[in-house]
């Protein structure tokens, strides 16, 4: 009859109909009791420990559920099959919203009672109410600053205490004027977070990301100033970068009440020694297969062999290579272990499957899964099968779903809730599905030799292991003993862990494909950009991400070019983001499902140029795939160089001109290994681009022209070329003829 929760589900920027708002006041403050109750509920009271009554009143819901903290950058958009379950409001179930007031006073308790009209009478309770002070002592700040940097301002250090300890941590650095402030993890708003207020907390914000992220980091590098800051957590932090004070940087970060410490890390030098020393400390960045750099593709819609295969056959055929085929909608989407329409044998244990328990039926969506590996494999092509760390709970209760789900509850595979419980995914996408809880030996080995046999038997190269973002909840419980404050943020940096753990195993030289990360996620390659509509604005977006990703450590990274969402981009759009994408780490297309309507939606150039009418399409695209291809052996040699010199792949400017203040009014140019500067163009109807070429000698990769730098070149930019300049002398990884004219032939 009645609902409260005092923390609800814990979305990170969203409060719940039922919960307590905020969950922790302050001593003092107002804070509102909310109670979804049944429509027969005529009154809810709520009765304190020493007997206050407080009447709560009817409110509206549209009202309450406001986001809170950093917003996305627009609301949720209604293109694409996920945007209304994203974007979805909380349901209140035909339930009547209740909310009361109170004042923030000394540690008390509460209960919550629902009377009905007839009579009837229901309480829940009683919660404790902590409220919390700031005070200037409670726990311990360990900084270390080997450098004797001194950024810190002693003066400013306060904790958030209550009775049972201090939960919260808050301090300045100080920033200088000049001082660009750039990391934090992959970030979409700005490279240059100064004037911005930001957190670190793991989230799927489905498209328009703006200030969220699938992969923070408790890192930044103050650029100009030569220090940076790694906050020894995996909890949440918060940032104000000059937005309140422009002299300061102020964080705060939540700490175990149990054991309040917060190691600081200030490491002094410039931009490649700072990242350098985090990715000794976190784990350093790995340099993936050569194959990686190849060009991919992918669609949603892909669910078929005949599907695949024909897809890249006409690749093949267009004469637009390929190096990996991406297959998303293979599996059952119930294990994500079987392949679609496969009959096989329930292992009551969820023990592992071989390839010969498989039957593929001839006329199935996978009469041969090998087969067609093994053709791929022939034509030159890697290939990746989508993963998501969830087991659905909505599958049914027999078959093979089912036996995993009893498995997992009965071993303790799960994550758990604070009694024991199993956690049940609180986002909107598989919502109720159990998590695979990676920190249990046990549980993981379980979970990957279940998914050995498709590395083993049928070949494949990797996993595109999407999802990571589902552990909501400060009390959930791990095996290793952590809760979720602690364990959340780590909860996809452990799951790509444990799939390269399987690749050794199996001597296989993968990769996994994420989106979801936190600090150690470098170690785990390769990652991309997430969920995105094909708009201009979020193809700017993505290249912010890139480098910001960059500046953090994630350095093979590449997102869904043109957008995988919605609408197929114009021509313009898709051809511009293609040139981009060939001078980036990683260069794939990618596209969401659309329900197998007419017209199709599919990203493949030859789909963008029938849709379009646009005749240029299919003859650019070729040219930046096979210039693409000519790029590995640069792409190959400059991975190993960043990884052990500390200068990301693609990277800022400031890496490697971090004198030249003038490199900040070109926010989305960047180097592409140590050789090539890439100014792309984003904005459409450009006819010509203006790009700053710092210090040295360039030479434009298409026309050979020469440059002396520092200087601004408005470049004519025809569609069919990138703004690329040729640092000289050029890496003999390059093709001979770039290195002696920067020049591009016709037949790249």
């Amino acid at each position: 009859m009645l609902s409260h929760r005092p923390y609800g589900s814990e979305h990170p920027y969203r409060y719940d109909l039922d919960q307590r708002v905020p969950v922790h006041p302050l001593a003092g403050d107002v804070y509102e009791i909310r109670v979804l109750a049944d429509p027969a509920v005529s009154e809810v009271v709520v009765v304190f420990a020493d007997g206050t009554t407080v009447p709560a009143a009817p409110a509206d819901p549209t009202r309450l559920v406001l986001d809170h903290g950093p917003p996305p950058a627009a609301p949720a958009g209604s293109e694409g099959h996920l945007a209304a379950a994203a974007a979805a409001m909380p349901d209140t179930g035909g339930r009547t919203v209740w909310v009361a007031t109170a004042t923030a006073g000394a540690d008390t308790s509460y209960r919550v009672t629902a009377r009905t009209a007839a009579g009837h009478e229901v309480t829940a309770g009683p919660f404790t109410v902590r409220p919390l002070t700031w005070r200037p002592d409670g726990g311990r700040l360990a900084v270390d600053d080997p450098g004797a940097v001194g950024v810190l301002d002693p003066a400013s250090v306060s904790w958030l205490v209550g009775t049972d300890g201090p939960r919260r941590v808050r301090f300045a650095l100080r920033l200088e004027p000049d001082t660009h402030v750039v990391g934090f993890g992959e970030r979409f708003n700005a490279l240059d977070q100064r004037g911005e207020v930001l957190d670190a907390v793991v989230f799927e914000q489905y498209k328009r990301q703006g200030h969220r992220t699938y992969l923070p980091m408790p890192f930044f590098i103050a650029v100009g100033s030569g220090w940076g800051c790694h906050l020894v957590t995996s909890r949440r932090t918060w940032y104000d970068v000059g937005a309140t004070d422009p002299s300061r940087l102020i964080v705060e970060a939540e700490v175990d009440p149990a054991d309040p410490v917060l190691p600081v890390r200030i490491y002094a030098g410039d931009p490649a020694t700072v990242l350098r020393a985090f990715l000794s400390e976190t784990g350093p960045a790995r340099v993936p297969p050569e194959w990686v750099f190849r060009p991919w593709m992918s669609g949603n819609e892909w669910n078929t062999q005949e599907r695949v295969l024909r897809e890249v056959r006409r690749s093949l055929a267009e004469d637009i290579p390929v190096g990996v085929v991406v297959i998303e909608a293979w599996s059952d989407e119930q294990t994500f272990v079987a392949f679609r329409d496969a009959r096989y044998p329930v292992h009551p244990d969820g023990a592992p499957h071989r390839l010969a328990d498989f039957e593929f039926p001839a006329d199935g969506a996978w009469p041969d899964p090998k087969g067609m590996v093994d053709e791929l494999h022939a034509a030159g092509v890697r290939v990746l099968l989508w993963q998501i760390p969830l087991v659905p709970t909505d599958r049914g209760d027999t078959g093979q779903v089912a036996a995993d789900l009893r498995t997992m509850v009965e071993r303790g595979y799960c994550v758990r809730e604070a009694d024991g419980r199993p956690y049940r995914n609180r986002g909107w996408w598989f919502p109720g599905a159990l998590l695979p809880d990676f920190t249990n030996a046990d549980a993981r080995r379980w979970w990957l030799a279940k998914r050995r046999y498709l590395l083993d038997e049928v070949g494949i190269d990797g996993f595109k292991t999407d999802g990571g973002e589902h552990p909501w909840g400060h009390d959930l419980r791990y095996a290793d003993g952590s809760r979720g404050d602690a364990g959340n943020n780590l909860f996809a940096v452990r799951y790509a862990a444990a799939y390269h753990e399987l690749f050794a195993e199996c001597g296989v030289d993968g990769v996994t494909f994420s989106r979801a990360g936190f600090t150690g996620s470098p170690a785990y390659p390769a990652h991309w950009a997430g969920d995105e509509d094909s708009t201009w604005e979020a193809y700017r977006a993505a290249i912010t991400a890139g480098l910001t990703a960059a500046s953090s450590g994630i350095f093979f990274w590449g997102w869904d070019l043109a957008g995988f969402s919605g609408e197929i981009p114009g021509a313009e759009l898709y051809l511009r983001a293609a040139a981009m994408a060939c001078f980036c780490p990683i260069m794939q297309y990618h596209s969401e499902f659309n329900h197998h309507r007419s017209p199709s939606r599919d990203r493949t150039p030859w789909n963008i140029a029938e849709r379009t009418g646009d005749d240029r399409v299919l003859p650019i695209f070729r040219r930046f795939a096979k210039l693409r291809e000519r790029l590995v052996p640069y792409l190959v040699e400059q991975a190993a160089r960043s990884v052990g010199s500390g200068r990301p792949l693609m990277r800022p400017l400031f890496f490697d001109y971090g004198d030249d203040e003038r490199i900040w009014s070109y926010p989305r140019q960047y180097q592409l290994g140590d050789d090539l500067l890439v100014a792309p163009v984003t904005e459409p109807g450009a006819t010509t681009w203006r790009v700053y070429l710092p210090a040295g000698e360039w030479a434009d990769l298409f026309t050979g022209e020469r440059h002396t730098g520092p200087v601004e070149v408005n470049r004519a930019a025809p569609l069919d070329e990138i703004p690329v300049y040729l640092r000289l002398p050029a890496s003999p990884t390059l093709p001979a003829q770039w290195r002696v004219g920067g020049v591009v032939s016709a037949g790249d």
